[in-house]
């Protein structure tokens, strides 16, 4: 840990990155927590709750294809920038939501934020690898994946707490002033935010780029295994439209609720510590995936029978623990192995199937979320889950095997070992056995 987070203070772009994204996840946090548990005091009903985090995701997955391509085709960091403000404008909107007649206007307001974060997203991870040496890769990356679990466990906490004491309106007022912050923070970074690019060569256009980036995955059989490993999570994720619930059978209420997010963000950010040693070795990365994905679904089969709301507490825990490691370490392979001029869109297709899975989940979660108890929602979406991470591991066995068998044994001690790092001059080609290799120009 030590050695991850040494590169946060020697690099001070990757730390002004780096705060941005922390101060961005945290506003979001600050919005969602007050919301669903404001939502459902209005209109009576769990329905809305549902909608709002089902159209937060499904409008990224509908989005994402396009707006990987368009942080591959201009300067992100005014991408980065103007996604800040723009949601500004977004959160404002929330202020008129007072009652039940009022409540579509909270799903007007989160869907343009979901827009923002649709254009932030795969322009904040394309551009990592462009503010870090080579060297410093997979300790920033680390660091970069826990900016999420940290801010769900601060953004959320101090969500409920504020809420509780001052009003969710406060949350909101709050959230404004993190996000125009954000954009400050990125307007302040010196390094290019992607190489540059040769202006004589015309850049793609739209329908042509999204062309390449699904050629290049289906060439590529590892890089297409990686970016289904979020998906798994995903489709277990309607757990969270019974959060609110959940704290409010076991008396907990506003506090219990920003409880379980919190902790969901505390499990995200131990997991690429904990079981990242182990995944990012080379023999061990699809295995490793694959048993994270299985315990995370095993977690919320373990939440949907536990009769405590600290054993829930425990479990919830467990469950993103394993979660995190997934998504982190899953960005990590990609970021090191996918070239730059790709990377954009490349991560903007795995961002898109993992947030249509969320998306699909929660609202078939929403969908019966008044008809059933809460326990067959957590069981339903923890068994799928499960089921996933076989299918998967089945699917890639053969994906994995030739991958060693092609590495060899000096490629399988570590990942870390892999081509990763700033892609200025390595463009990585094509090749259709799924590996990225380093050529010049």
């Amino acid at each position: 840990m030590a050695t991850a987070f040494s590169v946060v203070t020697r690099n001070r772009d990757f730390r002004r990155l780096f705060a941005a994204e922390l101060v961005v996840f945290g506003a979001d946090w600050f919005v969602m927590v007050p919301l669903l548990v404001l939502l459902p005091e209005l209109t009576g009903s769990g329905i809305w709750g549902g909608l709002v985090l089902a159209a937060d995701t499904g409008i990224n997955a509908l989005l994402l294809p396009y707006t990987g391509t368009i942080a591959d085709r201009f300067d992100r960091r005014k991408i980065l920038i103007t996604a800040n403000l723009a949601a500004v404008l977004a959160v404002l909107l929330l202020f008129a939501v007072r009652s039940a007649a009022t409540a579509p206007l909270a799903l007007v307001a989160i869907g343009a934020m979901a827009v923002a974060k649709a254009f932030y997203s795969p322009a904040a991870s394309a551009a990592l690898p462009n503010v870090v040496d080579r060297d410093d890769l997979a300790a920033a990356n680390t660091v970069s994946g826990s900016a999420w679990g940290t801010m769900t466990i601060v953004g959320a906490s101090l969500g409920g707490v504020v809420g509780a004491a001052f009003g969710p309106y406060a949350c909101f007022g709050i959230t404004a002033v993190l996000l125009i912050l954000g954009a400050a923070l990125t307007f302040t970074i010196r390094r290019p935010l992607q190489t540059g690019r040769d202006e004589s060569t015309p850049a793609p256009r739209t329908r042509h780029a999204l062309r390449e980036s699904f050629g290049y995955l289906r060439q590529n059989p590892r890089i297409r295994a990686l970016v289904t490993v979020k998906m798994a999570a995903g489709l277990g994720n309607g757990v969270l439209t019974v959060f609110p619930l959940i704290a409010g059978l076991h008396g907990a209420g506003v506090l219990g609720a920003g409880l379980l997010f919190a902790v969901r963000g505390a499990g995200a950010l131990a997991g690429p510590f904990v079981l990242g040693p182990v995944i990012r070795r080379r023999s061990w990365l699809f295995p490793g995936l694959a048993l994270s994905m299985a315990l995370y679904g095993v977690g919320y089969l373990g939440v949907a029978v536990a009769p405590w709301f600290p054993l829930v507490v425990v479990l919830v825990f467990v469950a993103h623990l394993a979660g995190g490691a997934n998504w982190v370490l899953s960005n990590y392979a990609l970021q090191g192995e996918v070239p730059d001029r790709l990377r954009g869109r490349i991560f903007s297709t795995d961002l898109m199937l993992a947030t249509l899975a969320i998306a699909i989940s929660q609202l078939g979660a929403t969908a019966v979320v008044d008809l059933v108890d809460e326990w067959v929602i957590l069981a339903g979406c923890g068994l799928v889950t499960l089921l996933y991470a076989i299918g998967w591991r089945i699917a890639t066995r053969g994906v994995a095997r030739a991958d060693q068998s092609a590495a060899g044994p000096a490629k399988e001690a570590s990942a870390e070992e892999a081509p990763t790092g700033r892609a200025e001059d390595r463009g990585a080609a094509v090749r259709t056995d799924g590996r990225a290799v380093s050529e010049e120009g």
